[in-house]
């Protein structure tokens, strides 16, 4: 479907001053050129200077039958016939033909000219570039500048070279004029050549054979070129490849077998074969009949091409539309390149590629880059004869009209650019939005058409045509009653029929501003009307259009479209008042669409309370608020935001939802913005609630949060002994804002206590440390949130560190409670170092779990080991310290604590004193180090050493026994004979080896000092045992 409005594309028209009947017309770099009925002299006119003033004129080499503009390099490319022969021939420094300058130098493809001819004197060329085959059509690639020929059953791809005097000189030296191109070459860059006649930074174009494309089935009637695409188009058909440079070597396909070609065509001689409709996207396209093959040229500089199908279309000749077989006939094939702001990749390849054919009846416009999609299908009410698109309008011409329809190259656009679009941050009008068409302008006898920036080119030429056949064209006209048309403005110059117009569009802003205008019809009747939301759309889909305009003004030559340039500021704030118009349209809109609001009212900027002043019921009216603003209401109030509402506006917001979705209000009482909501007045309405719906435990915390702030602490306290504490975590996990409040849109993304966790930090602790736990464990709040919400309740020393000994408990996640250990181990010696120093660190209140109950219900805090308990302090300094120890003591016992991590820490504990000495024992016990432990042990107290052997020396270890402890023991009781703890120390040790060794090894063991017999009874154990055994 074609939408009509009656909006004026069209700001001017003017005649150009033509001498002669012009045969064809094309236009770029600022310029149009001309070229007379069968003549061989191109006329050039300036299109940026009013009335079109003659630029230069110079004759061409043969009759012009085709003739095309390269935006890059601003050269001319003509095919040409004389003395029944074709030709294809490149025109540059066309432009220095302005100063009459005679001069043109006439050289082959490579073969370039030196000295003064060149450089002394600047000189239009023209470039012969020799074909096997005879040129039907071409194109020049608007992103590189390369060229592109068809001939019957081939495609010929010339890469543009550019050449500046230094590297022209220097090849001079080392080849000959007639040898290959020189090694030094560089692309063409994205700028044009100026009109200027100095010649120090005058580069030379020339062009290299780069490729041939062997098509045995399709004869190219139109051919395009945009970056790696390749477009050829046949009568009936259509197919697009892409040609990248690689360094792997493809295997080709293999030839064509041309005699059983022939022989089978031959056979159908006889017959009309009707193609079949086809089309063919991406992958697919490689399944059409239509092979293609690579010729190598040899010129390449070790590069190979990889070929790719991109899209194949095939049409069967429709006779029912009124037009004749030979009418059914493809046209205005175009790849269409557009540049966004965005260039990831890179600033000189396009973003999006665009391709565009038509048939008299239909076109169809294709997007090609990032998957093959069709994105729209015009349908004509008359015979089209010429197409061509822009970036934001595709201008149509008939045997007697120019029409506009706009395009979704925006839309598209728009979505590479910015990854959020179709979220519920931001939103644009779809791709596949319908089209619509605007006013079109009369004119007499249309021959062809070309379109440089806002400038529409037109060639007429009135034919002898019946009156008879002109009514009947009127009435045709007539009965089509969506078309909308002005009046000409036709004044054809008198004695000739045929005319050069030039046609100016208004720039994007300019429509939007009448596409705005005109949507007020449909607001002022029916704002819920689907013409209202589609006319916003386009005029979104403008302003869009306009906007990626302004970002690629670094990437517009001079000459290019910069009467388009329209302040960006305006244009944003334009864009803002669209989506605030689109915003208002679908918070009304159907169910289907509703969603659509909340981005569009995000885009727009709009506050929350400017969004619900738009949104009111008018007075008297029985319709309520819309699906759409309660679906933008609804997630704005469950985000986190840095509005806050007054309170007649929150107490509207609790009104809004006590109505329409009660079981909301929970959730909207939660949000940060309803901070200044009357609590009075909501406690009722949420009593009424619970009163209706029954009780909740979210619900009466959020009751109990309202009496919280009314300072009635008795209700709360009732309110909040209603439930388990285990069911008021659950409620916490279900809204979690009654905790906390805050996220991306504050202040470093932080999270921040609400007035109720600054009760329970006081009240209830112990609900707020589970609470908070749970919350984490169910990913409502991260580790840094919940240790930010610790500090700014100033529970850094106590509730945060009771939070890190719950968390150890509740979590799984390796690395969570790695951090987590590393923690708690800092804070056990940091308040083991800063007892007396610095009395803050303190906890002001007693732990909720104490070591005893983390040792019983935590399994990452281990039992204390035995001969800890000889090694505890004599007097303690404070509860806390105690209580710090056994917990650090047991975490060093435990199986998770990482040793490693806390050896540093524990450098600031001092091991002068009995339970400083006991943490520095189990680090280099848990390290391996039994051997400087056990003398450690002996030299501190000898009386843990048998319960610290019987509990570490065992298993694996057991051989310390006797390679290490006796020994140690033997060398101390001999330095100190009267030394009980030692003898006892000993005789325990003689004990446990003669339980593990043999006699044999036992024996071995007794000291050669005069001492054996002290060592004889454990003998006569150990020997009796083996004999037992």
């Amino acid at each position: 479907m074609v939408h009509v409005y009656n909006c004026h594309p069209f700001s001017s028209q003017q005649i150009v001053q033509v001498e002669k009947e012009p045969g064809l017309v094309c236009c770029g770099g600022g310029a149009l050129f001309v070229v007379a009925t069968g003549g061989c002299k191109v006329e050039v006119y300036n299109l940026e200077v009013e009335g079109c003033p003659l630029i230069c004129r110079f004759s061409t080499m043969g009759a012009v039958r085709s003739i095309q503009h390269s935006k890059i390099g601003d050269y001319l490319v003509t095919i040409e016939e004389k003395n029944n022969a074709t030709y294809l021939r490149a025109y540059t420094n066309w432009r220095y033909q302005a100063e009459e300058k005679s001069r043109v130098g006439v050289r082959l493809l490579g073969h370039l000219l030196g000295g003064a001819s060149v450089w002394g004197g600047v000189q239009m060329e023209i470039i012969e570039i020799p074909l096997s085959e005879r040129p039907i059509a071409m194109s020049c690639c608007p992103v590189r500048g390369d060229l592109l020929v068809g001939s019957e059953n081939t495609l010929v791809l010339f890469t543009l070279r550019q050449h500046n005097q230094q590297n022209l000189e220097e090849n001079q030296e080392n080849q000959s004029l007639q040898s290959s191109w020189p090694n030094t070459r560089q692309r063409c860059g994205q700028s044009q050549a100026q009109s200027s006649s100095s010649s120090q930074n005058l580069s030379v174009l020339d062009f290299e054979r780069s490729v041939i494309l062997h098509l045995p089935k399709i004869t190219p009637k139109q051919v395009a070129l945009c970056d790696t695409y390749v477009a050829v188009q046949g009568e009936l058909e259509v197919l697009i490849l892409k040609l990248d440079e690689t360094s792997e070597p493809q295997t080709l396909e293999e030839p064509l077998d041309t005699n059983k070609s022939a022989e089978y065509l031959e056979d159908q001689a006889d017959f009309l074969v009707v193609p079949r409709h086809q089309e063919l996207l991406g992958d697919r396209a490689k399944d059409c009949d239509i092979p293609v093959s690579i010729e190598k040229t040899g010129l390449e500089e070790g590069g190979q091409y990889a070929l790719s199908y991109v899209l194949f279309r095939r049409f069967s000749p429709e006779f029912f539309q009124g037009c004749s077989v030979d009418e059914m006939q493809l046209h205005s094939l175009q790849l269409y390149p557009l540049f966004t702001g965005n260039q990831s990749v890179s600033p000189d390849e396009p973003s999006c590629v665009f391709c565009f054919f038509s048939l008299p009846t239909m076109g169809y416009l294709y997007s090609l880059k990032g998957g093959v999609e069709l994105l729209s299908a015009y349908q004509y009410p008359e015979k089209v004869l010429e197409a061509a698109l822009t970036d934001h309008l595709l201008h149509v011409i008939t045997k007697s009209a120019l029409q506009c329809f706009t395009v979704r190259c925006a839309a598209l656009a728009a979505r590479i650019e910015d990854p959020y679009i179709d979220t519920t941050m931001k939103a644009c009008p779809p791709c596949s939005l319908e089209v619509c068409a605007l006013r079109m302008q009369l004119f007499i006898g249309l021959r062809s058409m070309c379109v440089y920036g806002r400038h529409v080119i037109l060639l007429s030429a009135a034919d002898a045509e019946t009156s008879e056949e002109t009514e009947r064209s009127t009435q045709r006209r007539g009965l089509s009653r969506r078309w909308t048309m002005s009046s000409t403005k036709e004044s054809s110059a008198a004695g000739h029929g045929w005319n050069v117009y030039v046609v100016d569009t208004v720039p994007p802003f300019t429509l939007y501003q009448e596409m705005v205008e005109y949507s007020q019809r449909y607001a002022e009747t029916n704002p819920q009307a689907q013409s209202l939301r589609h006319l916003l759309s386009e005029a979104h889909l403008l302003l869009r259009a306009a906007l990626l305009h302004a970002s690629d003004e670094q990437q517009t030559g001079p000459g290019g479209p910069a009467d388009h340039r329209t302040d960006r500021q305006v244009l944003e704030e334009a864009l803002r008042e669209n989506c605030a118009q689109l915003g208002d349209s679908f918070s009304r809109g159907s169910q289907k669409e509703c969603h659509l609001a909340l981005p569009y009212y995000r885009m727009s900027g709009l506050s929350l309370t400017e969004v619900m002043s738009r949104n009111r019921p008018f007075p008297g009216s029985p319709s309520s608020y819309g699906p759409g603003f309660l679906f933008y209401l609804k997630h704005f109030l469950l985000e986190d935001s840095e509005q806050t509402l007054s309170q007649e506006a929150a107490d509207e917001v609790i009104d809004i939802f006590s109505q329409s979705e009660h079981l909301m209000l929970v959730s909207v009482c939660a949000s940060s913005c309803m901070i200044n909501v009357s609590p009075a007045r909501t406690l009722q309405i949420l009593q009424n609630l619970e009163n209706s719906v029954g009780v909740s435990v979210s619900l009466t915390i959020t009751m109990a949060t309202m009496m919280l702030r009314l300072g009635d602490l008795q209700q709360y306290t009732q309110l909040m002994e209603r439930h388990a504490e285990m069911l008021l975590v659950y409620g916490f996990i279900e809204e979690p804002r009654l905790l906390l409040y805050g996220g991306c849109a504050n202040q470093h993304g932080r999270v921040y206590p609400t007035a109720l966790t600054r009760q329970m930090a006081n009240s209830q602790p112990g609900l707020l440390v589970a609470a908070m736990v749970a919350l984490h464990e169910n990913s409502k709040v991260k580790l840094e949130d919940a240790d930010h919400i610790f500090k700014e309740l100033g529970c850094e020393s106590s509730l945060q560190v009771d939070f890190w000994e719950a968390m150890l408990m509740a979590s799984s996640n390796d690395a969570v409670i790695q951090e987590l250990l590393f923690r708690l181990a800092s804070v056990y010696i940091d308040r083991l170092t800063n007892t007396k120093s610095e009395k803050h660190t303190t906890p002001k209140r007693k732990s909720l779990k104490s070591a005893d109950d983390l040792i019983n219900s935590c399994s990452h805090y281990g039992g204390l080991y035995p001969w800890l308990v000889l090694l505890s302090p004599t007097h303690i300094t404070s509860s806390q310290h105690l209580e710090a120890l056994h917990k650090l003591q047991s975490l060093l016992c435990g199986p998770s604590l990482s040793v490693g991590s806390v050896v540093p820490l524990l450098e600031r504990l001092s091991d002068e004193t009995l339970w400083g000495f006991s943490l520095h024992l189990l680090c280099a016990t848990r390290t391996g180090q039994y051997d400087r432990s056990i003398e450690k042990l002996l030299d501190r107290c000898p009386q843990a050493i048998i319960p610290y052997a019987n509990h570490q020396l065992q298993e694996k270890n057991m051989a310390l026994w006797w390679q290490k402890l006796l020994p140690e023991l033997c060398d101390r009781t001999r330095a100190a004979a009267d030394n009980s703890i030692l003898l006892a120390a000993l005789k325990e040790t003689l004990v446990v080896v003669a339980m593990e060794m043999s006699p044999a090894e036992f024996l071995e063991l007794i000291p050669d000092d005069g001492t054996a017999s002290y060592f004889l009874p454990h003998l006569l154990t150990c020997s009796q045992r083996q004999v037992l055994a």
